[in-house]
């Protein structure tokens, strides 16, 4: 299953609020505001502040 692109207009990051970034070759949605990078399963994003790990901008 895919993730669908169109949820990011209506989902946000649970710790600011702030918008979600996609990153479609490693499943992630990131954060930038609090570098936080939350997993997707299965075409589901799992936005639990415990389930998030640590962004690291990439070169």
């Amino acid at each position: 299953m895919a993730f669908d692109k169109k949820l990011l207009e209506i989902i946000a990051c649970p710790v600011c609020k702030g918008q979600l970034e996609y990153n479609k070759s490693k499943q992630q949605l990131i954060c930038k505001a609090d570098r936080l990078v939350y997993p997707i399963n299965d075409g589901i994003p799992v936005l639990l502040e415990n389930k998030a790990e640590p962004w690291t901008e990439e070169a």
